[in-house]
């Protein structure tokens, strides 16, 4: 499934998608791309499109997604640029998505989330971080599998962020029941989850030649931030200025994980500028924590999922 070297590719901080998708031929190839409407989602969705994939924008509101998806028409003169409703909030929309969906699916790219929300919770309890970014993300994909093992070599892509080194995945308050709710935390939380995600499905779902990895895609200025002050923004920008990447530039690793030859045969890795990252050092923004690839915590955290799915 994968070995032991660390990925390194020709590509960089300031690589776009489009730079990293040339000379990729996904004619014939299907993918869904959720919260593809806007930020890195769109641009990541336009990348493939623009190599002859017909790419399907999952989103909350159809007709974001439809103007969305009319724009990457006109610029890249591929027509089969679909929309698809999806709530990843709520199960009832995620199973209608799944219901409807029809034939292989070669690249699903888990791409939407909230970060830093204030505290509210899904009906059956879940904290809202947790639930979209996470749950509904692993709930899709389960209900995808079939369709991403008859594509015979399936990519997945989780999209998480430096955030994951705020917080492990805490098992003994993943709802923030008893604990206070911060929530940066609860973010950094549930971007660990889709580095753990990305570990247990590749080996759980490796014979069915369905491959999932994680990224960062980096800082970038997108509606993600919209329960982020500018105030707080400034600080961010000011104490990492050279990092914040333009949209076509943040959705670079993600387009690398879903569809760059150079990744073929590998799955349960976490990538940041185009290349595989390495261990986080104490006190930096960079890298993956430990925590996030220890495969007996992604084993667990699938194991709770699933338990939770199942009420």
């Amino acid at each position: 499934m994968t070995t032991n070297n660390p990925i390194t590719t020709p590509f960089t901080h300031e690589s776009t998608a489009i730079d990293v998708i040339q000379g990729v031929d996904l004619g014939g190839r299907r993918a869904i791309v959720t919260g593809g409407s806007s930020g890195i989602g769109v641009e990541t969705a336009r990348a493939l499109a623009s190599v002859g994939a017909q790419v399907t924008l999952a989103v909350r509101n159809t007709d974001a997604g439809q103007r969305a998806a009319d724009d990457i028409i006109a610029s890249t003169g591929n027509d089969q640029v679909l929309v698809g409703p999806l709530d990843l909030a709520d199960q009832g929309s995620i199973a209608d998505f799944v219901a409807n969906w029809d034939g292989p699916l070669h690249i699903l790219v888990d791409n939407a989330g909230i970060m830093a929300a204030p505290l509210s919770r899904t009906p059956q309890g879940w904290e809202m971080q947790f639930a979209t970014n996470h749950l509904g993300h692993f709930a899709l994909a389960a209900g995808l599998r079939n369709a991403l093992a008859a594509a015979d070599g399936a990519r997945i892509v989780s999209v998480s962020s430096a955030a994951h080194l705020r917080s492990p995945v805490v098992f003994d308050d993943i709802q923030f029941d008893s604990r206070e709710y911060e929530p940066w935390q609860a973010y950094g939380q549930s971007k660990t989850a889709n580095v753990l995600f990305a570990v247990e499905a590749s080996r759980r779902w490796a014979d069915d030649g369905i491959l999932t990895n994680s990224l960062t895609p980096g800082a970038i200025k997108t509606n993600l931030q919209r329960y982020v002050s500018e105030e707080e923004l400034n600080r961010m920008r000011a104490g990492n200025a050279a990092a914040w990447k333009t949209v076509e530039q943040g959705a670079a690793t993600s387009v690398l994980v879903a569809a760059s030859p150079l990744l073929d045969g590998v799955g349960g890795r976490y990538f940041e500028d185009c290349q595989e990252a390495g261990t986080a050092q104490p006190g930096e923004r960079r890298g993956v924590a430990g925590y996030a690839l220890d495969p007996e915590a992604a084993e667990r955290l699938w194991q709770v999922s699933m338990a939770l799915l199942k009420g």
